[in-house]
């Protein structure tokens, strides 16, 4: 992995995920960047452990380095002024899946704050939630998702670009909170269809 202040927040947030024993869903992680804008994005996906394909609960993470942040990160590596610090865009969207029923949006929200908590300086707000069907070829046992996004970006000022620690302890709050709305949510009482592979087996 390259030394570099976006991968730092990248590790310190997968390492504090992986110790709550959070399953990442291989297939769903990506390391992009636009050849024409210059942006690097980091997406992945985690879930509650042992709850098969798909798990009932997950986590869909996006953090976004534009090529702006780049630049103002440059300025300060080389020892010159920034006209603002660079931020990591966020968004974090936490779903419930393999539903049985429609679920009421209202229990949904109630198990989630309107806000992260503070995370240097700054919280990721909610926005709506969305409520999803999807139907088999036959039409029988529709499954339902709902899931609801926090966004929000993180400052990186002098002080946490000189101490990297300080950005280790704010990300890994992050994924503390992160963890922690998984298994609230989980233990919310709904009705589930059996996973994927139970079904193939």
């Amino acid at each position: 992995m390259l030394d570099h202040v976006f991968t730092d927040a990248i590790g310190a947030l997968r390492e504090t995920l992986e110790r709550a024993l959070l399953e990442r869903q291989a297939f769903e992680e990506r390391f992009q960047s636009d050849i024409l804008l210059g942006d690097l994005t980091w997406e992945t996906s985690y879930g509650l452990p042992g709850e098969g394909s798909p798990p009932r609960v997950r986590v869909d993470i996006t953090l976004d380095w534009p090529t702006w942040a780049q630049t103002a990160y440059r300025s300060w590596y080389i020892g010159e002024e920034m006209d603002e610090g660079p931020r990591i865009e966020i968004e974090i969207v936490v779903r419930i899946q393999r539903l049985a029923k429609e679920p009421s949006p209202e229990v949904f929200l109630r198990a989630l704050p309107e806000h992260s908590p503070t995370i240097g300086g700054e919280q990721l707000h909610r926005g709506g939630p969305t409520v999803e069907t999807a139907f088999a070829e036959d039409l029988t046992e529709p499954s339902h998702a709902i899931e609801v996004s926090y966004e929000g970006s993180y400052e990186l000022d002098e002080t946490t670009l000189e101490d990297g620690g300080i950005l280790d302890t704010h990300f890994g709050a992050m994924g503390g909170w992160i963890s922690s709305t998984l298994v609230r949510l989980g233990d919310l009482k709904f009705e589930f269809l059996p996973p994927d592979d139970e079904e193939d087996g």
